[in-house]
Order: C-alpha cells, then structure tokens, then sequence
C-alpha cells in the first residue's frame, strides 16, 4: 500500500476589510514553500519559506516604501 501525499493547495488570508494579507501553500494543514504578507494598503510586509508548517532559509521584511528592513536566517 502507498503512503498518500498531501497535495499543495493555494491559499489566501484577507484583512477584515477584504484586502489581501498573506498567500501562499498549505500541504497537510501546514504552511508549505514560499509565502507573502502584505499591509492593508498593498504593499509587500514580508516573504519567506516554510517546510512542513516550519519557517525555513532566509525571510525579509520590507517597510512600507519597498525597502529591506530585515532578513532573518531561520536556517541558523
């Protein structure tokens, strides 16, 4: 018998007044690969990876301008 694998799945996360705050995948309830936040107004907040519902390799955050303001290296 095959183990089954949980397939990936888009998904997608809304501030309360319907604008998008964060997508990305979900595989077996958990967070999956690469995922973005973003601020009310639009503009990017912060990107990184998970593995298995984990944070993974490096994440950046951006402020409101688009400029880096932190990377953070979950890997260490």
């Amino acid at each position: 018998m095959t183990a089954k694998k949980s397939a990936l799945k888009k998904h997608k996360h809304y501030h309360k007044d319907g604008s998008l705050w964060a997508e990305g995948k979900i595989a077996g309830g958990k967070m999956e690969g690469f995922w973005r936040w973003f601020r009310k107004d639009g503009t990017k907040m912060r990107i990184g990876n998970f593995k298995k519902g984990k944070q993974t390799g490096k994440w950046t955050t951006y402020n409101k301008s688009g400029t880096v303001v932190k990377v953070t290296d979950f890997d260490k």
